[in-house]
């Protein structure tokens, strides 16, 4: 297949060389071509706006990272829309609110084409190797044509219900993960790793009802961040986080319902990106907690 991929940074990029591994010819597009330079490298074809992209793709895929970057590269003037859009498939994969495709779509339905949501959950290397899971939105048709590229890149896709419910699922699921890392990092900071090796630990809590799979996974990356050393490239960074938190706690308010859980993560992670670690990986976030545990708190002024 033509596949279009619009957004080529970490994620983009690592499905970009999983498509190209499958045999598709893939075209992208980004806003800065410095971050599409791994994808070229990797084979796929340069455009030069949204709308050359379409026109040269069959479907494309949007992989961006809110809402505001997504409402704008569907709708600005040589946006994806602004290309021959008739008959196309449009896959987004963005985590956004819920509510971010209103107009995308209002502007889609005159031209013939689909669309559907399918945000995901897994690391890079998932990516690469086709073992994402998906949460897909949308209607029936839109996702039955969708489902075999989607059984390319996913272990598991689920269609989940109308547009919006996949953006819902994705923040469930984030929600989860961004609170782990809130309290491995007070877990650990409990335990006092400077009294106890911090793999010891982790391999008991790996081990403990809790048993989350995470902790055997990347239990050598936050190690290493405990120990000083590198955690590896970058995947999931606090600001990329703080954003979920803050699509979750809008999205909770609009409902009605009660996250308290979700505000205080969200404090904590508006710390961290204050004191200049937005950019640290997630799996560096309770290295970062234990080490502030450490610092002493700065005296209010007289």
């Amino acid at each position: 297949m033509k596949i279009g991929v619009a957004g080529t940074g970490r994620m983009g990029t690592a499905i970009v060389q999983r498509l190209i591994g499958r045999g598709h010819e893939i075209h992208v597009w980004n806003r800065t071509l410095n971050k599409a330079l791994g994808a070229i490298d990797a084979g796929a074809r340069w455009a030069r706006t949204p709308g050359e992209l379409v026109n040269a793709s069959d479907l494309v895929i949007s992989f961006l990272f809110d809402h505001v970057a997504v409402e704008h590269v569907f709708m600005s003037a040589d946006g994806l829309l602004s290309g021959h859009a008739q008959g196309r498939l449009f896959i987004d994969m963005s985590t956004v609110s819920p509510g971010a495709f209103d107009r995308i779509v209002a502007a889609i339905k005159p031209r013939n084409a689909d669309f559907i949501e399918c945000p995901v959950s897994g690391s890079i290397r998932a990516a690469r190797s086709g073992d994402l899971v998906g949460f897909a939105g949308g209607e029936s048709p839109a996702f039955e044509r969708a489902q075999p590229l989607l059984a390319q890149l996913c272990r598991r896709v689920e269609h989940v219900g109308p547009l919006g419910a996949g953006a819902r699922m994705k923040l469930a699921a984030n929600l989860l993960l961004a609170v782990f890392w809130q309290a491995l990092g007070e877990s650990l900071a409990l335990v006092d790793t400077s009294q106890m090796d911090a793999a010891r630990a982790i391999d008991l809590l790996a081990d403990s009802n809790i048993g989350a799979a995470i902790l055997r996974t990347r239990a050598r990356e936050i190690v290493a961040a405990i120990n000083g050393d590198s955690s590896g490239p970058v995947a999931f960074d606090v600001d990329t986080v703080r954003k979920d938190l803050l699509y979750m706690a809008q999205e909770a308010t609009a409902h009605g319902h009660s996250v308290p859980l979700v505000n205080r993560t969200l404090e904590c992670f508006d710390l961290a990106s204050r004191e200049g670690r937005g950019s640290l990986d997630s799996v560096a976030y309770p290295a970062y907690w234990i080490a502030r545990q450490k610092t002493p708190p700065v005296a209010a002024p007289a």
